[in-house]
């Protein structure tokens, strides 16, 4: 009879196949989850320095948008 740890060790086993497997299988669907990801924590990044930087006009942010174009 198999103990109790060996039945775990099996079972770690098994998963790790099986994610590698899907790792390998759908790289697409882990590779846009980390894109996701990776703009979200810049999007939250962002929000928060604009938090902290001064105020300034809607006109202000327009003069600027209209001298790059």
């Amino acid at each position: 009879m198999e103990t109790v740890l060996e039945n775990e060790d099996k079972i770690k086993e098994i998963f790790k196949t099986a994610i590698v497997e899907i790792l390998e299988e759908r790289k697409d669907l882990f590779s846009d989850m980390f894109r996701e990801i990776t703009e979200d924590i810049a999007l939250a990044r962002a929000i928060e320095e604009g938090e902290r930087s001064p105020e300034v006009s809607r006109s202000d942010v327009f003069d600027v948008l209209e001298q790059k174009f």
